[in-house]
């Protein structure tokens, strides 16, 4: 049976990109820090769907978090046909206010793993001659917010250039990049700016998996999840930079 491996499974995305795919039959690879959270979840998912899901407790912001998961998906006796790499992280202070220790642990999740976990992934995935590769961007990523911003504009362009690289061999590579999500997101990194935001800015995380998974059917590249963030930032995209970053100044996303 196909095998989706879930980095930052434990909520938000990450959990309903594990019941969406369980529930469509695929076993599953849970990888988040909570063993208890797991754990939980995958008794829930096992008893509803009847899949095999293994749980692997590792935490990204370390070399060996990140080595234990690579390992996993270079397992031929047991492989893996689809990498989310979903696991991030909001930092709750602007880049004056936080540690630089904070920083790094922060590029470390949303940077550093996609490309070790990515390789790992491709590597095994070619060898065999199929698979494919979901990276977990923003439409932050088009704007000039911070190092946050600057970590997903470095997803989205880096699954561009991976679509060359894996060209001819079977694997394929997808970013989505959602908008405002209705997540534990924000309430963890606590920016009380989006607490009153219209709920017409806001996309249901089932929406922003379905999309993404029809996306890696299609094997496309890019996809952003809602017709007004698409629109909107097909704009931001043509506008000038220092418009972009006069916006970035007014907001935080």
């Amino acid at each position: 049976m196909a095998t989706a491996l879930i980095t930052g499974a434990s909520s938000g995305l990450g959990e309903e990109f594990a019941w969406t795919l369980a529930a469509a039959g695929r076993d599953v690879v849970l990888v988040a820090r909570s063993q208890d959270r797991l754990s939980e979840m995958a008794e829930l998912l096992a008893g509803a769907t009847g899949v095999s899901v293994e749980v692997l407790v590792a935490d990204l912001s370390t070399p060996e978090g990140t080595a234990t998961v690579a390992m996993r998906l270079g397992n031929p006796d047991h492989p893996v046909d689809l990498l989310v790499n979903n696991a991030g992280l909001g930092l709750k202070k602007g880049f004056l206010e936080t540690t630089v220790e904070e920083e790094v642990a922060a590029l470390d999740v949303m940077v550093r793993a996609v490309l070790v976990l990515s390789h790992a992934a491709a590597q095994a995935m070619a060898a065999r001659g199929h698979g494919a590769i979901l990276n977990v961007s923003s439409v932050a990523g088009w704007l000039a917010n911070g190092s946050y911003a600057a970590h997903k504009a470095w997803v989205t362009a880096f699954t561009e250039g991976l679509v060359s690289q894996l060209k001819g061999s079977g694997v394929t590579a997808t970013a989505v990049l959602p908008g405002l999500t209705h997540t534990e997101f924000h309430e963890r990194a606590q920016v009380d700016a989006y607490n009153d935001l219209p709920e017409i800015v806001w996309l249901e995380p089932e929406h922003v998996v379905a999309a993404a998974l029809a996306a890696v059917r299609r094997k496309q590249v890019l996809v952003t999840p809602s017709v007004r963030y698409g629109t909107a930032m097909g704009i931001v995209r043509v506008l000038p930079r220092a418009w972009v970053r006069s916006l970035a100044r007014r907001s935080r996303v």
